[in-house]
């Protein structure tokens, strides 16, 4: 999955123009962390990266594409870390949907990123554009999920990888709040628990 822009057209890949779009992410990214979403504007934005607004413009025409384009890029983090465990050439059968588990439950380890998406959800509850960019953050989270069932577990159906993926999506980014600290703090028996459920979702047998 490449790192694109979203509705920008913007140009991507490697080089100055690449390099340039980072740092601008970056600095959404420390804006939020940092300040928080009420203080995650445009102008905002271009004086952590120490650029003109244009140039920030240039590349984020909106503060929505902005937004999109670091839930991109946080996604894309995610899967080249899953993508051993999603690839449909994987080794393991049955899929190790545990390993896969854990995998994201260990970057909810990480404070910034968890903060990261409160201050986004935060965001979103009060700007409409933010909230779509944020619905098709998850509806690329859910579908990467659904493939993976649907490669690995060719006895389902369409509709059920569907809504398990959706209901593993939820349990997910629902567990990082407990675990974060933020609405409670998490432990090696709720961790245990989760990992039994979140694993037994996916592996159950048709219904």
């Amino acid at each position: 999955m490449s790192d694109s822009s979203p509705s920008t057209g913007r140009p991507t890949g490697t080089g100055k123009g690449a390099l340039k779009r980072a740092a601008l992410l970056d600095a959404a990214e420390s804006v939020l962390f940092t300040a928080g979403y009420a203080e995650l504007s445009m102008r905002a934005v271009a004086a952590e990266a120490k650029v003109r607004l244009g140039h920030l413009q240039y590349y984020f025409p909106t503060r929505a594409d902005l937004v999109g384009a670091v839930l991109a890029r946080v996604l894309k983090r995610s899967l080249d870390r899953l993508e051993p465990l999603l690839a449909p050439e994987a080794p393991v059968q049955p899929p190790d949907s545990a390993a896969m588990v854990r995998t994201i439950l260990a970057e909810q380890e990480d404070p910034r990123l968890v903060r990261l998406f409160t201050e986004l959800w935060a965001l979103a509850a009060h700007d409409d554009t933010v909230a779509s960019a944020v619905r098709g953050f998850y509806r690329n989270y859910q579908d990467q999920v659904s493939a993976f069932l649907r490669c690995h577990r060719p006895d389902l159906s369409e509709r059920t990888c569907h809504s398990r993926a959706a209901v593993f999506t939820m349990l997910m980014e629902g567990a990082s709040l407990f675990r974060s600290g933020i609405a409670d703090h998490r432990t090696a028996a709720t961790d245990a628990e989760l990992l039994t459920l979140a694993t037994t979702l996916l592996n159950a047998p048709p219904d």
